[in-house]
């Protein structure tokens, strides 16, 4: 006779579970949560979806982790699935303030990854992109209309772009209709910032270099304050983020005079 299934965990409890699982392992996928607590992907996600929501974790693509930490600096394999679906909104946004025979500039970020898969995408003439980073420039690298200009300097690995000084005296030779710049932290009132020092200075002489500065960040970026400061708010003169933040932040951001796109 077989032996009678387990009964099901209460949603409450449940949750308190996944989020010791977190503490301990660090992350989790929704394969496992519906093999470990007998629910559907569905239940799942549910579950993730409801626990970010209050701030006690971070919901990756396909699972969740633990607390973001804006002074550190993740793996750019590991941000792309951070709030995945966000940043596509936010990169069709910011591609579609691009025109033909426009220069821009494209940081390191997974978030301006989904602007130059947006920009490939629609296929505008005589583009000219200037990056520091290699995963930009493997997507526009096979675009006849786009040229592509690569700065160098010191490799970053964990980012996967070139940062230093060499790269800082490359890019005060040129100028770009339009930067945007992908962010780890941004405060309505000090400006954005980023868990690395070289990484701020070559994206201060980016904002030098070019005419126009849209921030792309989605909402979970707001509040938060890395290592470097890379500019005053000031000198950013737009936006683009997701339905997701608060209408006290957005308020904020408005009343210092950069203009807020919400997608």
């Amino acid at each position: 006779m077989s032996s009678p299934k387990k009964p099901r965990l209460l949603a409450e409890e449940r949750r308190r579970k996944i989020l010791e699982l977190v503490n301990v392992e660090e992350r989790v996928t929704v394969a496992d949560l519906v093999v470990r607590f007998d629910v559907s992907a569905v239940t799942a996600r549910a579950d993730l979806d409801a626990l970010s929501r209050v701030g006690a974790l971070v919901r990756s693509h396909g699972g969740a982790i633990g607390r973001f930490d804006p002074m550190q600096d993740y793996p750019l394999k590991f941000k792309e699935t951070l709030h995945h679906a966000e940043k596509v909104r936010i990169g069709q946004a910011a591609a579609q303030m691009v025109r033909p025979n426009q220069t821009l500039i494209l940081d390191s970020g997974s978030t301006t990854e989904q602007v130059a898969r947006q920009i490939k995408a629609m296929k505008l003439k005589s583009l000219t992109v200037i990056t520091n980073a290699l995963n930009i420039a493997v997507q526009l690298a096979d675009t006849p209309s786009v040229s592509l200009i690569m700065v160098g300097g010191i490799l970053r690995h964990v980012s996967q772009s070139f940062v230093g000084p060499q790269a800082e005296r490359m890019l005060q030779g040129l100028h770009a209709d339009h930067f945007f710049l992908a962010v780890d932290g941004l405060d309505a009132a000090s400006g954005p910032s980023t868990p690395d020092i070289l990484e701020a200075q070559l994206n201060s002489v980016m904002i030098d270099v070019a005419r126009e500065v849209t921030i792309v960040a989605d909402a979970s970026k707001f509040g938060r304050k890395s290592l470097s400061v890379i500019a005053p708010m000031e000198k950013i003169h737009r936006i683009i983020t997701d339905s997701r933040i608060s209408p006290e932040v957005a308020a904020a951001v408005r009343e210092g005079g950069t203009e807020l796109v919400i997608v």
